[in-house]
């Protein structure tokens, strides 16, 4: 497996088209949800992701501070269906942790996560920071993981 971080203006336009494509079969499409999925967050993000055999089969983007929330911010996490449950996605949020915390020097990262993985987040030291809320049908909460020290 191999990692890639890239800024929006680094990637080319294939992985662009894989990236997006793949966000928008999970998040549109396996979960029923119309949303705008293009957003122009992407601009400014960092994206990581990995590939096997030429295939994106993980991806998150990390927001600096300020872009979207005051604290910088990790979303638009996701692991191709074949690849879910072999621990592609802890190793995911181990890497963006570290690219987050390594790039901005931060004291807090946020995120916005679907309820039913809240546990998954709470693994990584991220705790619930509001009460559940309904976002394009999906039940949501806001997360926040304060650097230790």
């Amino acid at each position: 497996m191999e990692w890639n971080l890239q800024k929006f203006n680094e990637m080319d336009v294939y992985q662009l088209y894989e990236i997006l494509k793949l966000r928008v079969d999970v998040f549109v499409v396996e979960q029923n949800c119309a949303y705008p999925e293009l957003d122009t967050y992407d601009y400014n993000s960092l994206h990581l992701f990995a590939c096997e055999e030429n295939e994106i089969i993980a991806y998150c983007r990390i927001l600096p501070p300020g872009e979207k929330y005051e604290e910088c911010s990790i979303g638009r996490v996701i692991v191709k269906e074949k690849f879910r449950g072999t621990g592609v996605a802890r190793q995911l949020m181990i890497k963006a942790l570290e690219e987050a915390e390594r790039t901005y020097q931060i004291e807090s990262i946020q995120l916005c996560a679907q309820s039913h993985l809240k546990n998954f987040y709470s693994s990584f030291d991220f705790h619930a920071s509001s009460d559940e809320f309904d976002e394009d049908g999906i039940p949501h909460v806001y997360m926040v993981r304060n650097k230790k020290v």
